[in-house]
């Protein structure tokens, strides 16, 4: 069941969201070859305290770091190590934060450096099927709209979305309704 929020509750997801925005932000910035993905973790626990927020992700179920770092065809949850990333590679930075109770969670996929034609392809249409399921948010629709509209975008350029894993609501815990295919 989905709960709805206050106007104080949403501006707190508000706030801890903008924190991971910028976090993300800064990150994609330094990605480049020979970066590694631990690096990349040890600068985003930084900037999340300086921002005075928790990592999210860090001892939750037993996840050891700030930051999933997921590279290449690594899908989600990619412990970050001192492996260095290479050109071609792509790179998803997915992290979180409890900020003043509230929690914000995100994720951004980047290229390291140039990238193969099929890579440039992927993070067009994900960027796009993102776009497209956003479009389906409205007052009176349905939560399956906007995964119909991301499945049907991603399918129809040659990609599936990832079934074990899905998009989900954020509050007071981490993990809350509702729960998007993408």
């Amino acid at each position: 069941m989905i709960v709805c929020k206050s106007a104080g509750e949403i501006q707190k997801m508000r706030a801890a969201s903008g924190l991971v925005a910028d976090v993300l932000a800064e990150l994609a910035g330094m990605v480049g070859p020979g970066v590694s993905t631990l690096d990349l973790d040890l600068a985003a626990e930084r900037l999340v305290r300086a921002g005075g927020a928790e990592p999210a992700f860090k001892g939750y179920r037993g996840y050891p770091a700030t930051l999933c770092a997921s590279v290449n065809e690594q899908v989600i949850h990619g412990i970050p190590s001192k492996r260095p990333l290479i050109e071609g590679d792509i790179i998803s930075l997915d992290m979180g934060v409890k900020m003043n109770g509230f929690f914000g969670d995100s994720a951004v996929t980047v290229p390291v450096g140039r990238v193969s034609d099929e890579a440039q392809l992927l993070l067009r249409v994900t960027q796009e099927s993102l776009d497209k399921g956003i479009e389906q948010v409205r007052l009176g629709g349905r939560v399956s709209d906007i995964g119909h509209a991301i499945q049907q975008h991603v399918e129809a350029a040659g990609f599936s979305v990832v079934r074990e894993f899905v998009g989900h609501g954020i509050g007071a815990s981490l993990h809350e309704e509702p729960q998007i295919a993408n």
